[in-house]
């Protein structure tokens, strides 16, 4: 797959920063020393970490090359390195108090053996904290899942996106078993939109990637106009010119 577009990513950088503060914000700790933020992305997350803990040292992580150069000039003062989680986590030596992912395990396959990884690198007391996408539930996912698997569009897409989340429940039980203490919840945000077109525009930084990789230019572009028409069918303009788009999202904390 081709690397991240940070500049588009950023577009919507303001939306996608706040559940990273609201998981932030859920930490409940005296003190930390070590933080690493996992899928750090352009580092948006990564700076509400250093306001949130200013005596702690900051690692972000990630395996796009695109997004660590903003993160370097966007974040002065952390410490970022590009790392592939699939396959080089363990080659992290550190333990850190704080285990942070803010919307990245979505994309990280086998969450049971993940989160058992990100435990892994805590110290004694430290605490796991992550969000995610609550895919199931987004209409955006169900529209664009649709589209792909319909007669036109299968043969060229299918098993193009694979979606890696568990349930709640399962997310709950997993838990249940690797931590000593924890909290689960879910949070709809509901983001002004100024139009359709900004929400494909917010996909295409994200969820529309595979699609993207796996279609020409021409193919894709023709794909993307027949998940924009489902987009408009599906999302009402509001009284004054703007959508409601609703983000489901899922959030939880666990202590070693």
């Amino acid at each position: 797959m081709s690397d991240w577009d940070a500049a588009l990513y950023k577009r919507f950088e303001r939306e996608r920063t706040l559940p990273a503060i609201n998981l932030a914000d859920a930490i409940v700790r005296e003190s930390c020393e070590k933080i690493i933020d996992i899928g750090c992305g352009t580092g948006n997350s990564t700076a509400v970490l250093m306001k949130k803990f200013p005596q702690a040292e900051v690692t972000g992580i990630d395996n796009s090359e695109n997004m660590l150069c903003e993160a370097r000039k966007s974040c002065t003062g952390a410490k970022f390195l590009r790392l592939d989680v699939n396959e080089e986590l363990e080659t992290l030596t550190e333990r850190f108090d704080v285990v942070f992912s803010n919307a990245c395990i979505q994309w990280l396959p086998n969450h049971r053996r993940l989160l058992v990884r990100f435990m892994n690198l805590l110290t004694d007391g430290g605490v796991l904290a992550v969000q995610t996408p609550l895919q199931a539930k987004h209409p955006m996912h169900k529209i664009i899942t649709a589209v792909a698997n319909g007669t036109k569009w299968r043969h060229y897409l299918s098993n193009i996106r694979v979606f890696y989340n568990l349930t709640a429940e399962e997310y709950y039980d997993v838990l249940g078993e690797i931590s000593s203490d924890f909290s689960i919840w879910e949070t709809v945000y509901m983001h002004r939109m100024p139009s359709h077109e900004s929400i494909i525009e917010w996909y295409r930084g994200t969820g529309l990637r595979p699609y993207l990789n796996a279609l020409d230019e021409e193919m894709y572009a023709e794909f993307e106009r027949d998940v924009f028409r489902e987009t408009v069918s599906y999302y009402t303009v509001r009284k004054n010119g703007e959508i409601l788009f609703e983000f489901p999202r899922l959030f939880f904390t666990a202590v070693k």
